[in-house]
């Protein structure tokens, strides 16, 4: 079984509040091999974020209330990589975490993707129910490091920078502990010969906690056109459907993310169509969605 970490926990609620309930009533439009494992994300302000940020503004009892609702794991995207101790006491990122500590029961557990040590030693003693995924935005590129990153007990999960994701004899030597815990970054965009990725996601994290810097400014030569599906899907690193049912499940590797914070709902829906739909019903979830006989597209 394919488990799919979807984005925009905050971000989408109302596209989730209409896609749930279509995905679980309608089984029969979805491939019968993929469940969601998780929808993840954080509001737009918080201190502790990174990585994607300035996005989601949706209310958190309503969003925890929806993936409780149909006993869906939710994750806190905490994942900035220059918190201090000063930054520990932030109301609002403990206000989130009780709340998703409170919200696990026996059926499902919540979890926070983080970067920092000092955080997920923090939240492991005040919080030791949650579970923890270790960011992509550490930019693991060596496989000497992901395995050492998987042999980590503290993580339940680690999603491997994408350029690691067709490196499958190295992956193949992997034990099944260490597999069940990778968790393929499927939709990347980015340039694959990136070498900023790093310094982008730590622009991200000063800009969070009000450190003044300039703007990163990424030197793909795709970057003004801005996420493009179909170019990511010609990314040598990019994760299809055919890949995952064909070739990374009977390798044992079971847990993808697909990215998409930072973008529309319009592109998020066509990943779920893409990733989750059958080709026959994808025009039944669009109906279920948004579409009717009297939409004007301009």
């Amino acid at each position: 079984m394919a488990h799919y970490h979807l984005p925009g926990l905050f971000e989408f609620y109302e596209l989730y509040r209409v896609f749930l309930p279509c995905f679980f009533e309608h089984p029969e439009y979805f491939y019968d091999w993929c469940d969601i494992g998780s929808i993840y994300g954080a509001p737009y302000d918080c201190l502790w974020g990174g990585g994607r940020v300035g996005f989601g503004e949706n209310d958190m009892d309503e969003v925890l209330a929806l993936v409780k609702e149909y006993n869906i794991s939710a994750r806190l995207t905490f994942s900035n990589s220059l918190l201090e101790k000063e930054h520990l006491s932030d109301k609002k990122c403990n206000r989130l975490l009780q709340a998703l500590a409170q919200d696990n029961n026996d059926q499902v557990k919540n979890g926070v993707i983080v970067h920092s040590d000092l955080l997920l030693n923090y939240i492991k003693e005040k919080y030791p129910t949650l579970y923890f995924v270790s960011s992509t935005t550490k930019v693991i590129t060596e496989f000497d490091r992901l395995k050492k990153e998987l042999d980590r007990q503290e993580f339940s999960y680690v999603v491997p920078d994408f350029r690691l994701n067709k490196r499958l004899d190295d992956l193949q030597t992997l034990s099944t502990y260490q597999k069940d815990k990778v968790e393929f970054l499927c939709n990347e965009c980015c340039n694959f010969g990136c070498k900023d990725r790093k310094m982008c996601y730590e622009n991200v994290s000063k800009k969070v906690l009000g450190i003044e810097c300039e703007d990163h400014v990424c030197t793909s030569p795709y970057a003004k056109e801005g996420y493009v599906f179909s170019r990511a899907m010609k990314n040598p690193g990019f994760i299809g459907i055919e890949d995952i049912r064909d070739t990374y499940l009977p390798k044992g590797f079971s847990n993808f993310k697909l990215e998409g914070r930072s973008l529309g709902s319009a592109i998020v829906l066509e990943f779920l169509l893409y990733y989750m739909t059958r080709p026959e019903y994808q025009l039944n979830v669009r109906e279920k969605i948004y579409l009717d006989s009297s939409l004007d597209l301009f």
